[in-house]
């Protein structure tokens, strides 16, 4: 067997890839533009990617057997036309569950705790100067006895519910599907949750039912001190919107998603100049050591089962 990863770089240099040798010829590709797409993959039987597209037309001009993404997110692949071509296309799921939980409360505690202010505060001058022990200028709240929603309430909802009323907040969720009747949990329309949320976190995949779910017709609903956090997908938050409502309120905003990544140079966040209050992290949620180790090691079963190894 053939096999290419076309991202390598995505899978980091800390993570040992030396399985996939056992499986065939194996080329590696630290990344890979749209137009080098297809020239590396031609004569390739298995194609590993996490965010390069594989499109009809890199379809057509392959022998392509088995695409394994290395991702749980398949949107990047034609799976229509993959159906149509006998190729079978092979995802990871629930891999970086732990990961993105842990980094939802990173970022929540980071803003909350004005964690950028006191870092500043004691590496400079500050503290040393204070004529008294402690600085409480910036002002940090509870999570304990606040309302903490959540927008799509999957696995990842779910063990975010979990953390949450473990530090005392009380949960409440939108279902994006409709089809979520967790019992357990209070269920909310997406108006009353923004309403009567402190702290909101999203968990939803992006689709027709979630692309621009917040806008600026309903950022408003927002309490102005509330805390908004998207760990799904970019494209669920309508950023031209929410970037002139940081503006204008004191939400604070944890992003580690954006509609186009890397972050475009004129991505409207750029211009955003409270950013006390803006907290952006690369799309790191999901790559803890621990998940790309599961990661890689789903991405070879993956390939063990297709090949009957």
């Amino acid at each position: 067997m053939k096999i290419v990863i076309l991202d390598k770089k995505t899978l980091g240099d800390d993570i040992d890839l030396s399985e996939f040798e056992s499986f065939g010829e194996v080329k590696m590709y630290e990344s890979t533009k749209k137009e080098q797409t297809q020239e590396r993959v031609k004569d390739a039987d298995i194609v590993v990617t996490n965010k390069v597209v594989i499109d009809k037309e890199t379809m057509d001009i392959s022998n392509i057997k088995l695409i394994c993404v290395a991702a749980t997110g398949m949107n990047n692949i034609d799976l229509e036309y993959a159906k149509i071509k006998n190729i079978t296309v092979k995802n990871v799921a629930g891999y970086s569950t732990p990961s993105v939980v842990q980094t939802t409360f990173s970022l929540a505690l980071y803003l909350i705790g004005k964690l950028r202010y006191y870092d500043n505060f004691t590496r400079g001058d500050g503290w040393i100067k204070s004529p008294v022990f402690t600085n409480i200028e910036k002002p940090y709240f509870d999570i304990a006895g606040k309302t903490w929603g959540i927008i799509g309430l999957g696995t990842i909802g779910k063990d975010v519910a979990k953390v949450a009323s473990a530090f005392g907040a009380s949960v409440q969720y939108y279902s994006t599907s409709g089809r979520n009747r967790d019992t357990d949990i209070q269920r909310a329309s997406l108006e009353d949750l923004l309403k009567t949320s402190d702290i909101i976190s999203i968990h939803a995949p992006l689709n027709e039912q979630t692309k621009n779910l917040l806008n600026r017709d309903n950022l408003t609903l927002l309490k102005d001190s509330a805390v908004l956090l998207n760990l799904g997908r970019g494209g669920i938050i309508n950023e031209e919107d929410l970037a002139q409502y940081i503006e204008k309120s004191n939400v604070l905003v944890g992003l580690d998603v954006l509609e186009s990544e890397p972050m475009r140079e004129d991505s409207p966040f750029r211009r955003v100049a409270k950013n006390d209050r803006l907290f952006i992290t690369p799309h790191i949620a999901w790559a803890s050591v621990e998940s790309r180790v599961k990661l890689v090691d789903g991405i070879c079963k993956n390939i063990k089962d297709f090949i009957g190894k």
